[in-house]
């Protein structure tokens, strides 16, 4: 898999980006809605432009996450070099090629290097992570290069399985179909015996 720069977390600060307010959104909606033949006036789309704005500013809340402050003093240093492992963990995103929802289960793993980090972090890191436009196997490759230059295990898994309405909804329309994506730093990639581990914890 090729190995994604922890650059790709970098967004442009709030203050950088242009300009565009929650009424400029709103009327971008209700245009987009009459060019396909709708009528914002109807009764059931009056507040569909206001709904969708606020719904697109929680999907993509994670722009304005600083990961720095996600950790904070999360940190802390112990005698312990056993495999640490959350798995399950619920996650929503919107693909940004067509804007529709992928969501599934996130499965993360470290080695511990003198340090861990709070459990709680590893969820949250994924929630910021996963609520901004995305594709899965960029995501992946964050949440695991993002948690090894944080906290610098001996290693670093993980491994997200998702459905995609894009293939759902539209395109092949797969109803059952499922993407896995992996990313293994460190110990999880140069030795087979801890990623077998790691695998068969999550199965």
């Amino acid at each position: 898999m090729a190995r994604h720069s922890v650059d790709m977390l970098k967004t442009a600060p709030v203050a950088e980006r242009k300009n565009i307010s929650a009424n400029d959104i709103r009327r971008h909606i209700a245009e987009i809605l009459e060019a396909l033949g709708e009528s914002v006036a109807r009764e059931g789309l009056k507040n569909t432009p206001l709904r969708v704005e606020r719904m697109l500013k929680t999907l993509t809340s994670g722009n304005n996450v600083d990961i720095d402050k996600l950790f904070g003093s999360a940190k802390f240093k112990v005698d312990y070099d056993e495999m640490v492992v959350v798995k399950n963990i619920d996650f929503f995103s919107l693909c940004e090629h067509h804007l529709l929802p992928f969501f599934g289960r996130c499965h993360v793993a470290y080695v511990p290097n003198k340090y861990v980090v709070g459990l709680s972090k590893i969820p949250r890191l994924v929630e910021a992570l996963s609520r901004r436009l995305q594709v899965q196997e960029r995501l992946t490759a964050q949440i695991a290069q993002t948690l090894q230059e944080k906290i610098q295990p001996l290693g670093v898994g993980v491994v997200i399985e998702a459905q995609h309405m894009c293939m759902i909804m539209r395109g092949v329309q797969k109803i059952n179909s499922q993407a896995i994506t992996s990313t293994m730093l460190g110990a999880f990639r140069s030795d087979p015996k801890t990623r077998l581990e790691f695998l068969d914890l999550i199965r």
